[in-house]
């Protein structure tokens, strides 16, 4: 098995690419259980796979170390803005789209290193968005509906947040 350790996180890349490796025998039975059908392994001739091996590992291994560095790239701005629509009416997204963009550039795990504040909507403190869902540290759902509901409870709206971010530069 070929892993990469990211700090104290160990990630086996080989097996979840390939399906390489031994099963493990099933806790109750004790039996291995049959390999999934069309699941790759490798065999003494399979010279193809095992030379191109290194070079899938290494593009996972980047791309797991990227995502650790950066979990940002995890929901991209167009993603999040598809779903930000099944929230926001139609009238308000320009404004809503606006302050997300100021507060965070649509960064889920965006932090403001000197106030602490954090999330697409830059909460702060960043625990108040618990009161919309326990996931909101990882989740941009729940950030997205914390921040409309906040808008709208604070301000009247988003047009109304946005009215005041353009005078203030904060919300």
């Amino acid at each position: 098995m070929i892993a990469k350790t990211f700090g104290i996180i160990a990630i086996s890349v080989a097996p979840i690419l390939l399906g390489v490796g031994s099963p493990a025998a099933h806790a109750d039975t004790g039996k291995t259980p049959p390999a999934p059908t069309g699941a790759a392994t490798i065999g003494a001739g399979d010279s193809a796979l095992v030379a191109v091996l290194p070079q899938l590992t290494e593009f996972a291994s980047s791309t797991i170390t990227g995502l650790i560095a950066d979990p940002s790239g995890i929901y991209p701005e167009p993603a999040l803005k598809a779903i930000a629509l099944t929230i926001v009416p139609l009238d308000q997204f320009g404004s809503f789209d606006q302050i997300i963009t100021h507060e965070s550039s649509w960064r889920t795990f965006a932090i403001n290193p000197s106030s602490g504040a954090y999330g697409l909507a830059q909460a702060l403190p960043a625990h108040k968005m618990s009161e919309t869902g326990f996931d909101w540290p990882i989740n941009p759902v729940t950030q997205l509906r914390w921040a409309y509901r906040y808008m709208c409870e604070r301000y009247g709206s988003p047009n109304a947040a946005w009215a005041f971010w353009q005078a203030n530069h904060w919300y």
